[in-house]
């Protein structure tokens, strides 16, 4: 069995690791990972791939930075060559990035079999781009592979067939899990919040990202803030001239010193989806600047908090504890990796 990864982005990473190793495993399987280049800085890239344990991506089509329109154009037309040669049994996706989608559209045009890692999640915002590329990649993958129970009743509700449709849990927590016990040998302090803000509707728009700002300064004004800073995110401050006063703005980290940064925050604030399931998986409390979240398990069995008024956030982190006991969510148990291949090598659809 041959299984042709695609990932463009960083968050991508983490969810490829375990189904690399697994399948790494197995007898008779081969694989090829095709970096698309969507997220384009190599140093960070590579970076994550040292710190997860995979091998250099085979292919890289470098597509670079562009609109939403042109970067997917971009990946269709230099991806289709590659898959059409490699003829997988599989073209693995991976999230909800432009590549997931790009890739997906790919697979069904030349009638490969495409699998998409973390199908099922749902926000509901369709203003987010992720959420065009989840629909756009469920419709067209073979193989469905849900985090979540509730991913399995989406799915269902939006009329995909039962035999498409496999659980297997969630591989961000396999790669946490593994990790962990290399990031806490790191040495990092405790007791910040730490941030992260990336998503256009926080970001793009300048009043929003102002009243951010003005929370983030007031909580820094009692406890040390931390915040790792997206490329974009920091155009825009720069841009606005939007001073982070106290709030120390850092540059992006790898994902082990995430990982300690995280394990070791006294709350987190953020609006990535993978930070919401690693802090209820560590039992820190986190607030997602967001309306809405695709991943509602970490907010009914979780640490996870939707917080859509900036303000309250200094009351909310001055008030922050971490649970006595860490939720118990199913497929949270580092083997999600193992369950993707064995759906991958049980699924030869009729």
């Amino acid at each position: 069995m041959h299984l042709l990864h695609v990932v463009g982005a960083r968050p991508n990473l983490p969810k490829l690791a375990p189904v690399y190793r697994a399948a790494a495993r197995r007898a008779g399987v081969t694989q090829t990972i095709v970096h698309t280049g969507q997220h384009y800085d190599d140093a960070l890239f590579a970076s994550l791939v040292a710190d997860l344990g995979l091998p250099e991506p085979d292919i890289n089509l470098g597509v670079g930075s562009a609109s939403h329109a042109v970067q997917t154009a971009r990946i269709l037309e230099r991806l289709e060559p590659i898959v059409t040669k490699a003829r997988p049994d599989w073209v693995v996706i991976y999230g909800d990035v432009n590549s997931t989608a790009a890739a997906a559209v790919v697979a069904a045009k030349l009638g490969i079999r495409s699998a998409h890692v973390e199908a099922g999640l749902r926000s509901g915002d369709r203003t987010m781009p992720e959420e065009i590329n989840r629909i756009v990649a469920d419709r067209l993958a073979s193989l469905l592979l849900t985090p979540s129970r509730d991913a399995d009743e989406t799915l269902r509700a939006e009329g995909e067939p039962e035999r498409e449709i496999a659980f297997v849990g969630n591989v961000m927590i396999d790669s946490l899990f593994e990790a962990l016990p290399r990031a806490r040998a790191l040495a990092c302090p405790s007791g910040h919040a730490l941030v992260t803000l990336h998503r256009p509707s926080n970001v793009d728009d300048r009043a929003r990202l102002s009243s951010l700002m003005a929370a983030l300064r007031d909580v820094a004004a009692e406890r040390p803030v931390v915040f790792p800073v997206h490329p974009r995110t920091r155009d825009r401050l720069t841009q606005w001239e939007i001073a982070p006063g106290a709030v120390q703005t850092v540059e992006p980290v790898g994902y082990l010193a995430m990982v300690a940064l995280t394990d070791a925050a006294h709350a987190v604030i953020t609006d990535s989806g993978g930070v919401q399931e690693e802090t209820t998986a560590l039992g820190v409390p986190c607030f997602t600047v967001r309306e809405t979240t695709e991943r509602p398990v970490t907010v009914t069995s979780g640490t996870n908090r939707l917080v859509q008024d900036p303000a309250t956030l200094p009351g909310l982190v001055r008030g922050a504890t971490r649970p006595s006991i860490l939720p118990v969510i199913e497929g949270w148990d580092g083997r999600a990796g193992e369950r993707v291949v064995d759906a991958l090598l049980a699924g030869a659809l009729p």
